[in-house]
């Protein structure tokens, strides 16, 4: 399989448009496309899919081990004729300024792929070839097999572009010179770009942009540049001695259970491989809307919830009466329910109507309510109410070490994940319980993981393929409850 990596100098460099271009017009050449995206994003996942008819997997070196990241690369890939994977930031950026971890040039490394540098020539001429020397120069072991300008004013500028680049005598090929074009502009909001499921590309976006691509970019030069390098990409790899990978391959049992997993507008941030790893534990997802369904999918055993907005779509979540209800009782019963961000949210007391600003923070109550703002109410298991800011709360990498026995795993598991909202809750009560300690950076910023009954929840994204026993432990959770649940109905019988 060949593999490219579309990164940039910078986050803003154009990498997504000009990655979905890329797969776009790839596709219509026939040829079968297998999408990745470096880091925790979500977002751009989901316009890969919309291009490509294929789930886009999250590859992250910092969250995941580098076996877990080669072995999803390659069995994603492994009926693609070339993996195109979108990098995250710039090429080098990750968790600090002195190593790799969780960048785009770590993922280069693991999997082999040839990297293929978009560069924002904006304002630009003969200084963007020192800047691709340095990019090319700066980690031997990354290879940068071509080069994307992209916003070029002129016939003209790319000329001068091109000249710079061939004068570094360094074998590194300008693939091509795209023009500034304001209708590729994809909009845009605070964690990102619009999801899109809120913006589906119109058709004609997206031949224009297939337009601009076959126009501007040497296709041909681009598929010579993916050929593999500096691993053996084949299947199965040697087991790693003392590394639990969780993967035995997709489980066949006569005690599979169902897991239902919100998939909508409102919740759709969730790491595809998390929903494999349920399903090789012996789980069939279900998926249900808690915007549009009025119950819960019958004979499930479990519920994840994942993040998402559903501050964007409070009037109608508040306005399901029926879901709430079922997601509540299913929780009062002990059915084993997992939250992460917006899930969490939605199982909070409601999401205030307004951004909450610091100039009130005196007039707010103990959890979190402010007199004289709307409350749009959900499920309410958690006694807190949330608050949109509008300044960033948290973004970051973080590690947790389960301080109690939960539906994840026994106490002591470590996993790994992400935190990014704008969002906050009042003080949570100390009758609730607490499951994990977080760090980052091995600074301890506390406790997290809130419990109540079997339902666990919290901002944190957490994959499961850093800790895959974790996908193993929430099946089995379920599986007892559903044991349980049938013994009970055995016996009132």
């Amino acid at each position: 399989m060949k593999s490219i990596i579309i990164a940039g100098t910078h986050s803003g460099s154009g990498k997504t448009t000009i990655t979905l271009g890329i797969m776009e017009c790839l596709k219509r050449r026939g040829l079968r496309v297998a999408p990745f995206k470096v880091g925790p994003d979500f977002i751009d996942p989901g316009y890969h899919r919309l291009v490509t008819g294929r789930p886009s997997i999250n590859l992250d070196g910092w969250m995941c081990s580098e076996y877990f990241v080669q072995e999803t690369f390659s069995r994603h890939g492994a009926d693609a004729d070339i993996a195109v994977i979108e990098g995250v930031m710039g090429l080098f950026d990750g968790i600090g300024g002195n190593q790799e971890a969780g960048s785009t040039a770590q993922i280069a490394k693991i999997v082999g792929a040839p990297v293929v540098l978009v560069v924002d020539a904006k304002s630009q001429a003969r200084s963007a070839a020192a800047l691709v020397k340095g990019f090319a120069e700066f980690d031997p072991q990354v290879r940068i097999a071509g080069v994307i300008f992209n916003n070029v004013g002129s016939d003209n500028h790319g000329r001068i572009l091109r000249d710079a680049v061939d004068a570094l005598g360094s074998g590194i090929k300008v693939l091509g010179c795209l023009p500034r074009d304001e209708r590729l502009h994809i909009p845009s909001r605070h964690l990102g770009l619009m999801t899109v499921e809120e913006n589906p590309l119109p058709a004609e976006f997206l031949e224009h942009l297939v337009e601009v691509i076959w126009d501007n970019l040497d296709l041909g030069l681009l598929w010579a540049a993916g050929t593999p390098y500096g691993i053996e990409q084949s299947l199965p790899f040697p087991q790693v001695s003392g590394l639990d990978t969780g993967h035995a391959g997709p489980v066949s049992r006569p005690d599979t259970i169902s897991i239902a997993v919100a998939r909508d507008n409102a919740f759709c941030f969730v790491y595809e491989d998390n929903l494999r790893l349920l399903r090789e534990a012996g789980a069939e997802i279900v998926e249900f809307s808690p915007l549009r369904d009025d119950r819960l999918p019958a004979g499930i055993a479990g519920i994840y919830l994942p993040g998402g907005y559903p501050e964007l779509f409070a009037d109608t979540l508040a306005e399901n009466k029926t879901m709430k209800a079922e997601v509540h009782m299913m929780i009062e019963r002990g059915m084993p329910l997992y939250a992460e961000c917006g899930g969490f949210i939605y199982l909070t007391k409601g999401v205030m109507a307004d951004p909450w600003s610091s100039q009130q923070a005196d007039a707010r109550t103990e959890s979190g309510e402010q007199p004289g703002l709307p409350l749009h109410e959900f499920v309410g298991i958690f006694p807190v109410t949330t608050r949109m800011l509008a300044r960033r709360k948290a973004l970051g990498y973080r590690q947790v070490e389960f301080t109690a026995d939960s539906i994840l795993g026994p106490a002591g598991t470590v996993a790994r994940g992400h935190e990014f909202h704008y969002s906050e809750m009042g003080e949570m009560p100390s009758r609730i319980k607490r499951s994990y300690r977080v760090s980052k950076n091995d600074v301890d910023l506390g406790t997290e993981g809130y419990r109540s009954k079997n339902c666990l929840a919290s901002y944190l994204h957490l994959h499961f393929g850093s800790s895959p026993g974790m996908a193993a432990a929430f099946v089995e959770s379920c599986r007892k409850f559903a044991g349980a649940k049938k013994k009970k109905s055995i016996k009132s019988n």
